[in-house]
């Protein structure tokens, strides 16, 4: 068993301010109160509040000019997809947008690897399909069903399928328990996605866009589903 981190001030007082600019309470291109002013509000000193502007700066949710003070940025004009994670952490609605992405992305990967995946990697997804067959427990059959989709996209050839690839599974990380249900079966779960590598592996594009569609459109579905239960459950234990 891991301990349970434990939350500082720090992390307690970026946690809310994230909140607030997330939920429109300091509006794009509005500036903080001072520092000073805000540091008395919330009980804490201003090395506390610095570390915390700090974060949310790296973030991409706040910039700070000396002299003139803090402004929120309008990150869903400057930000980028890193930000997904921590959107999804803040409100769970984001999953849709994410897995309407996942759809057209995937079935673009699976028809591009079929044309363009070398010998090599067309090799390195049978060992990859068997660890999936393979896995112990939902969770790692859910992590070697994502390296099946890395290697997707790397025989692709283009890097940037490779890193949408990543940015969407982060974007995951903060709900991935409530979306593990279609990995609870091993064998299920290899079955679901064996048609997409064999269209892959046949060299067939068509056909690997046509399955890896069905692949995405099924997954989504239970994941959903599993969401909407987890969510049910957290609402009744309130």
């Amino acid at each position: 068993m891991e301990a349970l981190p434990r939350e500082t001030v720090v992390d307690v007082l970026e946690k809310r301010l994230r909140e607030d600019i997330l939920a429109g309470r300091h509006p794009a291109g509005s500036y903080l109160p001072p520092e000073r002013e805000l540091a008395d509000g919330f009980g804490v000193n201003r090395t506390t509040l610095k570390h915390a502007f700090g974060r949310l700066v790296h973030a991409g949710l706040l910039e700070t000019r000396h002299g003139v003070g803090t402004r929120v940025r309008d990150f869903l004009r400057l930000g980028g997809a890193d930000l997904l994670p921590m959107l999804v952490r803040h409100s769970p609605d984001w999953i849709g947008e994410i897995f309407e992405v996942r759809g057209s992305i995937g079935a673009l990967i699976a028809e591009r690897a079929a044309t363009r995946a070398t010998p090599g990697q067309i090799a390195e997804l049978g060992p990859l399909m068997a660890a999936v067959a393979e896995a112990d427990g939902g969770d790692a059959v859910q992590l070697a069903d994502a390296e099946v989709h890395r290697a997707l996209a790397r025989a692709t050839g283009n890097r940037v399928y490779v890193l949408l690839t990543n940015t969407l599974f982060n974007a995951y990380l903060p709900v991935r328990a409530a979306l593990v249900d279609p990995f609870l079966d091993a064998r299920a779960a290899h079955d679901r996605l064996a048609p997409v590598v064999e269209a892959v592996t046949a060299r067939d594009p068509e056909a690997a866009r046509v399955a890896a569609a069905a692949y995405l459109s099924a997954t989504e579905r239970i994941m959903l589903e599993g969401l909407a239960r987890s969510r049910e459950r957290r609402d009744g234990d309130r």
